[in-house]
């Protein structure tokens, strides 16, 4: 969503932080009615807590596609435009951040080199069910309780598709969604946006009929962004009807607009006219101090609507850039490891503002998703730069923005404490080996480190013949961190042949120093042939030899009984939780 405001920066970045950070007086509790005093004396007074008020919303674009998808598009977008189908390319790509796509069961070629892994440069289409089903768990996963589904104008097929595709995953997974129209660009909208609702949205997909659909104030939620933006069609007469008509269909109605949207003298009658305002912030401002800076602008937002009896939601975003799509210097907006986040996160609480908006979920174009990305050099593709999440210095998981908006929802909340550094560990668990080396390995077959085939790191640890103990080793104790209740086993298994196993084979794990002692283990279960991603959960293991102690582990194998000599590699194994 083409939604920054890069040229507001300078400016902002000159504004004197004029915020103090205390505790607030009393807490936001989820699931009472918001009528809370902050360190400012304001009060919520406006709507209780519902789908959205007390909640975090993330913004879903859900815009990409590729060629062979099978989608009404087609061909590839987003990810490189749409320049007649061709796959994207060095020089020839519209996105910043790489996403870590191990999870997707389908993705498709593009035209550079492998990643530093060794593994093909793939990317996902959200036409793909499974695609919008991983990102709704995820959002389970991580306790985002709603997504903005983000719609381009009147509607066609793929538009369709992946609404239905996103309700679908909304109520298998148990988070709600509501449609987020965007006007960029759409001169008619203000007839084409009223026939959509009703023929489409409410007709014929009965997107609003869903249980997932999201409801405040007992009304289906509805968003129009881009009133008073510049650049964007329409103006108070034209905003101020479409708003209008979808309250008198019983919606309950917000507004996107700039962050300078109060001193539009001449458009507030629109903003005034909607149930709840959101602010655009993406891309004002820069690091902490200009997260800081921001803070007056919140507290001078969130009165005028508690004055004005409406709802006020803040955005947040985790950084920004669009160099390979835009120009501009690469990690133009750096996310500073989580902290520039959690200082907006942090702002926002200390305000007492219930709830927030997090541009984006899924926006790789501009470098500002929170969902799944590439962790360091050995997930890009080696012939194109793209933004890794440790570009500053540090590393970090893929999955450590979507663990660090759900720390910061429950700060907002009011569920945890107000802290002004994030309590978010970077990496969880971590690596028992990264299998880079043969060093205290042992087999049965001939053992080897692989450097061309590997998922992270220099290399995988290979073993060739037809011996059942295939990978063990004895460990210096290792801490987990992790209970039996939340912790699991992470790590990637290749097989050359699957037909050539027999029946008997386990995964074990334990603080023993050797088998049957202290021992976890599982059944490896079905794998097919190449990389298999292989995720076991503690409380679903069996036990040998007594509990193990998960501050102690020090032993690992897999084997696997063999009817012919073949190929297994292992790779990257992992203790998370």
């Amino acid at each position: 969503m083409r939604k920054v405001n890069i040229i507001c920066l300078t400016a902002i970045m000159g504004l004197a932080v004029g915020c103090s950070k205390n505790e607030l007086k009393n807490s936001v509790v989820d699931g009472t009615k918001l009528n809370t005093s902050n360190n400012t004396g304001i009060s919520l007074v406006a709507s209780p807590v519902g789908d959205v008020v007390g909640k975090i919303v993330v913004g879903y674009q859900g815009w990409f596609s590729a060629t062979g998808d099978g989608s009404p598009n087609n061909h590839w977008v987003h990810w490189a435009g749409n320049a007649g189908g061709i796959a994207p390319y060095p020089a020839h790509q519209t996105f910043e951040l790489w996403p870590d796509v191990r999870e997707y069961t389908t993705t498709y070629q593009t035209g550079y080199a492998a990643l530093g892994n060794g593994q093909p440069a793939k990317l996902f289409s959200p036409w793909d069910a499974q695609t919008v089903n991983t990102h709704f768990l995820w959002m389970q996963q991580y306790g985002i309780d709603c997504a903005a589904l983000q719609r381009f104008g009147k509607g066609n097929t793929q538009l369709d598709g992946i609404a239905t595709r996103v309700m679908n995953a909304a109520q298998t997974y148990g988070r709600k969604f509501y449609v987020m129209y965007d006007i960029s660009g759409w001169t008619n909208f203000q007839t084409e946006i009223k026939t959509d609702w009703t023929n489409d949205i409410v007709g014929t997909l009965n997107l609003t009929s869903s249980t997932a659909y999201a409801k405040q104030n007992g009304k289906p939620v509805v968003c129009i962004w881009g009133v008073g933006v510049s650049g964007r069609p329409g103006n108070v007469t034209s905003w101020t009807d479409v708003i209008n008509y979808f309250k008198t269909q019983g919606c309950y109605v917000i507004v996107g607009g700039p962050r300078d949207w109060r001193t539009q003298t001449a458009n507030l009658p629109a903003f005034t006219a909607a149930n709840m305002v959101m602010p655009w912030a993406t891309g004002s401002f820069n690091g902490v101090a200009g997260a800081d800076s921001y803070v007056p602008t919140l507290t001078a937002d969130f009165a005028y609507c508690n004055s004005n009896n409406m709802d006020y939601q803040a955005e947040a975003f985790p950084g920004f850039a669009w160099s390979n799509w835009n120009g501009g210097a690469p990690n133009q907006i750096p996310r500073l490891h989580g902290d520039f986040l959690w200082e907006q996160f942090a702002n926002i609480r200390n305000q007492g503002i219930p709830n927030v908006y997090v541009g984006m979920f899924d926006e790789y174009d501009e470098g500002t998703a929170i969902a799944k990305a590439a962790e360091d050099v050995s997930m890009i593709p080696t012939n194109q730069y793209f933004l890794t999440l440790d570009a500053d210095g540090t590393h970090v998981s893929s999955d450590f923005y979507l663990r660090l908006a759900n720390d910061g929802a429950q700060m907002i909340k009011g569920i945890t404490p107000l802290v002004w550094s994030h309590p978010t560990q970077h990496v969880l668990g971590g690596y028992l080996d990264h299998c880079d080396a043969t060093t205290g390995w042992l087999s049965a077959n001939t053992l080897s480190v692989n450097t061309s085939d590997k998922k992270e790191g220099t290399g995988s640890l290979q073993a060739v013949g037809s011996g059942t103990d295939e990978f063990k080793k004895t460990f210096s104790a290792f801490n987990t961190g992790a209970t039996a209740a939340n912790g699991s086993i992470d790590f990637w298994y290749y097989v050359s042949d699957v037909t050539k196993f027999s029946a008997s084979n386990q995964i074990e794990l334990g603080s023993g120093g050797g088998p049957d002692v202290n021992e976890y283990n599982w059944s490896i279960g079905t794998v097919v042939n190449g990389w298999n991603h292989i995720v076991k959960t503690f409380s679903s293991a069996g036990t040998t030899g007594g509990t193990p102690n998960l501050n102690a582990i020090n032993w690992f194998r897999i084997y696997h009984a063999k009817t012919a000599s073949i190929t297994t590699k292992v790779d990257a194994i992992q203790i998370l939780h």
